[in-house]
């Protein structure tokens, strides 16, 4: 760690000589003190990923500052376990009365196990569906179900929503073994969907694993329901992943792998996105914004989002350009990425409130770091509530970001009124996830 320190305020210190800016010029423009930046040029602080971001913008290094800074949240990952599989795996699903649940998957020898062992044993048989226009009518309601839980989802905790997602899922699942060919496939294809959403709804809680596992399901039940778009889907969400793990190698690398040109022109939309994104990471910009040109055009394809249930996120009026300003970010651009998000957290809607925290937080951040710390004091307070509310280990992450960023202006008055509520709201979410 000290000789990673040593080479980045080497490499520091002679591209700022290099550019004839002083350390007050240089810590006006990426907001860092002095001091602070006098101790990492000589070796006796780490820098941090976001300083590192901040001062390869300013010398236009092409990600070379970025790549000397290795994010502590990167870490290898772990594949979902495959013990079980396909149609030799039961579900298992405990709840309590005074709210916690569980969920388990488990294999028939492990169910044999526990039967033996239980005091009451019950079984339920579902009817087979009905075919032609009633079983049309089965998938409409639970389609419209299912917007209804992602409504929900943008307004409550995932632990809320869960129990009921894996429930209908499971239901949709027993229903497509007793139909035919052609209700079977849909039930199936709406199953997936269902399992995906729960995936990404896992994540939200900090538990990357389970959040796979869920996605691998979803991928199995589109498959068996000859649907084999949405294991490209998957590759975006595992991208995602990566992505809050602040690997932008394997973002890309999984982001490329979801844009062939026989997959659905969404999906190679989304997969543009999130390898722009991770472009951002590696403080790439010409390559960030060549992805987002072509998720832009890929997304405005007539029909790209006819599906239904629409694969992604709903809630974005513009969703290229949101992430645009997410990107601007991560490339160390905080002044542009401030005024592209301040534009598109109006147009949210206002029932999605997981998404007003996720992009509310993210704006303030953005202000913070270009120096605007009275107004991301006033963005971020209101948000404090929902954030709680949502649960949501990822908004968490971004959350604690701003929290540091602030920490470095201790004087300012709106950072020390604003300071009890944040740690309040830092603290009950880390009691919800302890991993987040």
């Amino acid at each position: 760690m000290l000789e990673q320190s040593r080479h980045f305020g080497h490499e520091l210190r002679t591209l700022r000589r290099a550019a004839r800016m002083t350390l007050d010029d240089l810590a006006s423009r990426v907001h860092f003190s002095k001091g602070h930046l006098s101790k990492v040029e000589r070796g006796d602080k780490p820098a941090s990923p976001d300083l590192a971001r901040l001062c390869d913008a300013v010398f236009e290094a092409g990600g070379a500052l970025i790549a000397l800074v290795p994010d502590e949240r990167r870490r290898t990952e772990a594949e979902p376990s495959q013990a079980s599989t396909g149609d030799e795996e039961m579900w298992s699903m405990e709840l309590s009365p005074d709210g916690p649940s569980r969920f388990e998957p488990l294999g028939r020898r492990q169910v044999v196990a526990r039967a033996a062992a239980s005091a009451v044993g019950l079984r339920m048989g579902l009817p087979r569906p009905p075919a032609g226009p009633e079983g049309d009518s089965l998938l409409e309601m639970s389609r419209s179900l299912f917007g209804q839980y992602r409504q929900l989802g943008q307004a409550a905790a995932p632990e809320a929503v869960l129990p009921a997602l894996i429930a209908q899922t499971h239901t949709l699942r027993s229903l497509a073994l007793r139909a035919g060919p052609r209700t079977r496939a849909g039930l199936l294809g709406l199953a997936s969907r269902y399992a995906e959403y729960i995936g990404w709804l896992v994540q939200e809680t900090g538990n990357d694993l389970s959040a796979l596992w869920w996605t691998e399901r979803a991928v199995r039940m589109a498959a068996a329901g000859g649907d084999d778009h949405l294991a490209a889907y998957a590759l975006v969400r595992r991208a995602l992943i990566a992505m809050y793990r602040q690997d932008a190698a394997e973002t890309i690398d999984l982001a490329r792998q979801a844009q062939g040109g026989h997959l659905p022109p969404r999906i190679r939309g989304l997969a543009a996105q999130r390898e722009a994104q991770g472009h951002a990471l590696a403080g790439d910009y010409d390559s960030c914004m060549r992805c987002l040109d072509r998720a832009r055009a890929l997304l405005a394809v007539p029909g790209a989002a006819s599906d239904s249930p629409v694969i992604g996120p709903t809630s974005l009026s513009d969703p290229v350009a949101m992430v645009t300003g997410w990107c601007l970010h991560d490339l160390g651009r905080p002044r542009q990425a401030a005024t592209v998000m301040d534009a598109q957290v109006r147009r949210l809607p206002g029932h999605a409130l997981r998404s007003q925290a996720r992009y509310g937080v993210r704006r303030a951040l953005a202000h913070a770091s270009a120096g605007d710390i009275d107004h991301a004091c006033d963005v971020v307070a209101p948000l404090l509530p929902t954030t709680i509310a949502v649960g949501s280990a990822t908004i968490t992450a971004d959350l604690r970001r701003l929290e540091r960023t602030l920490a470095r202006h201790p004087r300012n008055s709106a950072v020390r009124s604003l300071a009890p509520e944040l740690t309040a709201a830092l603290h009950f979410v880390s009691v919800q996830h302890p991993s987040s």
